[in-house]
């Protein structure tokens, strides 16, 4: 005997049960007389082996028992009310004691779920809805509830609705769970739940019906399925999605009518949440209704026609994808249909509707719990929620021109994107597939406790469970998880390339396999992406794509990719065009393709720049080259000054020509633009290091190019005569040089020894004007304009002056202004020594030991006064002006510039030529409070990176915030903010301008 236990241990084992002992002592139950046979273990057909097939064995062979006692119990004194038969033991062990359909469906309903047992040892006598299931039509699911609930007999209404749903339920799961592919099977079983859920509806609005009596009558009233109960593709446990529709009948009054229909309403989805001895359905779920909860419960057809038209946002269109009726009046359901799918059809045409379809979804992304997000089937990564985004925007997109689209259904709206070409059939099968996975994977889950889940099991019995469900046999739970991860890196994958590149497969290949794809639903697919102009789009693809060489290969690698990191930024179609031409200028070079493939950051920060920056495009097309620094280490670093005059010079040197000479040094400034102006955009330079960079760049080029002016100069009229200084004024001078800046500058000589003053001078006016010929002139980048307006004397004065000529003149005929210019005045090439005497004679007048007199200060004040009231370009928004306005740059400079002339000559810290350190400098020094302080400082840190983001932008300067609000929102992209953020700017530099407008009242114009 002891063998004998030994060796049906081991046999329980060997066919699954994880618990052989008390699985021997549970076969030895007397609940089970008659279906345990001695001569089982010979031919391998008995109960154990049987069992065996389940997904739980144990819990199956447990619930077995639990049935049988409970059939046997009640058999004395129980009577099958529905077949009015006797119910005989008999009749379960001849079902269950030899191998065939029966048998198979009990007990894998048995091994699956402890909720469906339960409902089994509750009422014994539905086995045969297990044994006997077989496919029903939606018609009979409805005819047995209905009659339940109006027939109850002994039990109420309620209890009658649940007990007549988990019967029909049983078959269900009976069939579903003894196919041979549950993943192929499971649009019959999600069409089934959906049905039943259908039944279950109509039955309740029956109970609802007697519960509200003649009121009823009122209307016509109809229940629309949403979600997937709309979709035909119901989980086991779900929400019901619904839309309550009604309308007075003839000769009653709306009001009258919609309050009975909203009675009725409240009471069908009572009938089916409420909580009963017999347990409970679902919750049937009306948020997605117009004005989801707050608005009216039940709604006529016109009343939700205002609305869809009106107020209805993208993703309420999304949702009526799946609206069909399911409960009421069929054709007041049809009715509701006719009315609102043409708008669903349309609202693709919508604006913004890419943007809000992103949004949405990630909105979803983030809402998901990260203590959730590695388990969730169908909101995390690679879920169920990824495929049916992806889907539903080609439907959405597509569907208006092409009715084959418009199902309800996920896998029969797949299949037909795939039949016309809008997926790639590999990418379809694949997605079709996980689906189906992803999906019985679900199923599975809910059904063992028929609870609403959708997060994968951890626990390690669980796992087991379905891993076998899904006919895995070795090491069940390790299996199915990698089964899931695998599906879902698929899923995830092939989403992507969907929901943001949905022409990998399409347009890439548009001229070969793809042919059948016209240029319109190219187009359209593009323009789902985001792309203004998909016509535009599809030819660079083409362009960049077509024909079978090594390079075209790369880019249909690249591109589907790239096409989502341009769909990103604000101008995806100006960096689709960019891409194309870097691209057509150095494709056929070696590095150019390998360092976007294989690099892993280069590729990503080119499509992001291009999409982002048409000033950074403009560089980069006029020198593809430039592209190589994505791929150095530390190529996003700005060079220092002494770098870029060595190279710079170096570069002018080995050419003799001049205008080649100061062209080869401005090739090199445009590359070191693209460098700086990438690094911004990638947030790698804050406001201070891009003003360093930009400055340190001009004043390199205007040391390499006046080297080439001075020689040009003394070859034509012999040996240098005067020493040259090139003095930085404003921006320049100060090093906050933004992209769009002139460059505000002083020219001084001095005459070296033994030289007449008069040849010095020709010389030196020579030697600028050659200076200002070369760098003014076409050239690789653009033109630096060279401002000498701040000179003594303006526009009416020597373009250049000696050192002497300063002196005389500062001595005699300086104006307060001048010396006020002067604050910001710093040597920026040429002669370093004559650049350190300039900064003596002018130390003095701009920094004067007494500060400023009254009669200065309000000088100074009424010129202020003067350039506001002249200067502002007419039709210039006074509000909005970067420079003039109030609040604006020259508002914040001024008034920080008044408090460097009164009180440098005691604070040290003042005596800069920085705005900013001299602001930081009045601060500390209690000059002006910190409140005031910061406020100057917000305005103009603000105003100075708008500037320079509308260049990076546009490609060319902006004086005021943009009123486009295209403009707007990339400039505040550029910015950090995110899409959409661009209606916000006006009104955020506004709040900044005005603030700093009252500092300026208060302390530039003393308004106390």
């Amino acid at each position: 005997m002891a063998g004998r236990a030994v060796s049906q241990t081991a046999t329980l084992a060997r066919l699954g049960f994880a618990d052989p002992p008390r699985a021997e002592q549970l076969l030895a139950d007397r609940a089970l007389a008659g279906l345990v046979d001695p001569f089982d273990d010979l031919f391998n057909d008995g109960l154990p082996d049987a069992l065996s097939a389940v997904a739980d064995p144990d819990l199956a062979l447990l619930s077995l028992v639990r049935l049988m006692e409970s059939l046997r119990a009640g058999e004395p004194k129980r009577r099958d009310a529905e077949s009015g038969t006797g119910v005989e033991v008999s009749g379960l062990v001849a079902a269950l004691r030899h191998s065939g359909p029966a048998r198979d469906r009990l007990f894998a309903v048995l091994g699956a779920s402890t909720a469906l047992a339960d409902h089994l040892v509750a009422h014994p006598e539905h086995w045969r809805s297990v044994t006997e299931a077989a496919p029903r039509t939606p018609a009979q699911r409805v005819h047995d509830l209905v009659d339940a609930v109006r027939d109850p007999g002994d039990r109420t209404a309620y209890d009658a609705l649940r007990i007549g749903y988990r019967r029909q339920l049983l078959g269900i799961a009976a069939l579903d769970l003894t196919t041979d592919d549950p993943p192929a099977a499971l649009p019959e079983a999600a069409a089934a739940l959906a049905d039943l859920a259908e039944a279950a509806l109509e039955a309740a609005l029956e109970i609802a019906r007697q519960h509200v009596g003649e009121d009823a009558d009122l209307c016509d009233f109809t229940v629309i399925g949403m979600g997937k109960t709309g979709g035909r593709e119901l989980n086991y446990v779900s929400d019901v999605d619904v839309i309550f529709v009604a309308e007075p009948r003839e000769g009653v009054e709306e009001a009258r009518a919609i309050g009975a229909a909203t009675s009725l309403a409240t009471h069908l989805m009572r009938a089916c949440s409420t909580s009963t001895g017999e347990g409970t359905l679902w919750p049937v779920d009306a948020a997605l209704r117009p004005e989801g909860k707050n608005g009216p419960l039940v709604r006529t057809i016109e009343s939700h026609r205002a609305y869809y038209e009106r107020w209805a946002k993208t993703w309420e269109f999304q949702a009526l994808l799946k609206a069909r009726p399911v409960a009421g009046d069929r054709a007041l359901g049809e009715a509701y249909l006719d009315a609102v799918r043409p708008m669903v059809w349309q609202a693709a045409s919508r604006e913004n509707f890419v943007e809000d379809v992103q949004s949405m979804r990630r909105r979803v992304e983030q809402h998901v719990p990260a203590a959730e997000a590695d388990r969730q089937l169908k909101l995390g990564p690679g879920g169920l929620r990824d495929v049916e985004f992806s889907v539903q925007l080609l439907q959405l997109v597509h569907g208006r021109s092409d009715d084959s689209l418009r199902s309800g259904t996920t896998l029969e709206a797949l299949d037909a994107l795939a039949r016309g070409g809008y997926v790639g059939r590999e990418d379809a099968a694949t997605l079709d597939d996980a689906y189906r996975l992803l999906r019985t994977l679900e199923h599975r889950i809910q059904l063992f406790r028929l609870r609403r889940t959708h997060l994968m099991p951890t626990g390690e019995a669980d796992l087991r469970r379905l891993g076998r469900a899904l006919g895995h046999r070795s090491d069940p739970a390790k299996a199915v998880v990698t089964q899931w991860q695998q599906q879902a890196r698929e899923v995830r994958r092939i989403h992507e390339r969907l929901f943001y590149r949905p022409l990998l497969a399409a347009v890439a290949k548009l001229s070969s396999s793809e042919a059948r794809l016209g240029p319109e639903a190219a187009r359209e697919r593009l323009a789902a992406l985001g792309f203004r102009d998909p016509a535009g789009a599809i030819r660079h693809l083409e362009a960049l794509t077509s024909g079978v060489s090594r390079r075209a290969a790369i880019q249909r690698t690249l591109l589907p990719v790239m096409l989502a990191w341009f769909a990103d930024e604000a101008d995806p179609d100006g960096g689709l065009l960019a891409f194309r031409k870097v691209s057509e200028e150095l494709g056929s070079t070696h590095w150019y393709l390998r360092l976007l493939r294989d690099e892993g950051t280069a590729a990503e920060r080119l499509a992001h720049v291009l999409g982002r920056s048409r000033y950074a495009a403009d560089l980069l097309v006029g020198a593809p080259e430039s592209v190589a620094i994505l791929g150095e280490t530390g190529g996003l670093t700005p060079l220092p000054r002494a770098d870029l005059v060595k190279r710079m010079t170096a570069a002018a040197g080995r050419q003799e020509d001049p205008d080649r000479a100061v062209r080869a040094a401005r090739s090199l400034r445009r590359q070191e633009l693209f460098r700086i102006a990438v690094a911004d955009l990638t947030g790698q330079l804050d406001l201070r290091e891009v003003g360093t960079a930009l400055t340190d760049l001009v004043a390199a080029l205007l040391e390499a190019a006046l080297s080439v002016a001075v020689r040009v100069v003394a070859e034509q009229h012999g040996p240098p005569a005067t020493r040259l200084l090139v003095v930085g004024m404003g921006r320049l001078g100060g090093g906050e040089v933004g992209y769009g800046s002139d460059a505000d500058v002083l020219f001084v000589h001095e005459p070296v020894e033994g030289a007449s003053e008069a040849a010095a001078q020709d010389q030196a006016l020579a030697t600028v004007q050659e200076l200002r010929r070369l760098l003014g002139g076409a050239g690789p980048d653009t033109g630096l304009g060279l401002d000498a307006d701040l000179r003594p004397e303006g526009k009416n004065g020597p373009l250049v002056r000696s050192l002497e000529s300063y002196r005389a003149y500062y001595s005699r005929w300086s104006l307060t202004w001048e010396s006020q210019a002067l604050l910001r005045a710093t040597p920026i090439a040429g002669d370093v020594g004559l650049g350190e005497r300039f900064v003596e004679l002018i130390d003095p007048l701009r920094w004067p030991d007494a500060g400023l007199t009254p009669e200065q200060v309000r000088e100074i004040r009424r010129l202020k006064a003067r350039m506001e009231a002249e200067r502002l370009p007419r039709g210039a928004d006074p509000k909005s002006h970067f420079k003039l306005g109030r609040g604006g740059l020259t508002d914040v400079e001024w008034t920080i510039q008044l408090l460097q002339m009164q009180h440098a000559h005691d604070v040290p810290g003042l005596r800069t030529t920085s705005t900013l350190p001299a602001l930081e400098a009045a601060e500390g020094a209690g000059l002006i409070s910190a409140e005031h302080a910061e406020a100057l400082r917000e305005s103009w840190t603000l105003a100075s990176r708008l500037r320079n983001a509308a260049v990076l932008y546009r490609g060319r300067p902006v004086d005021s915030v943009p009123s486009d609000l295209r403009v707007a929102d990339g400039v505040s992209r550029i910015l950090g903010g995110d899409p959409g953020s661009g209606a916000d700017l006006a009104g955020r530099y506004r709040r900044a301008a005005r603030h700093a407008r009252t500092v300026t009242e208060f302390d530039f114009y003393g308004s106390r």
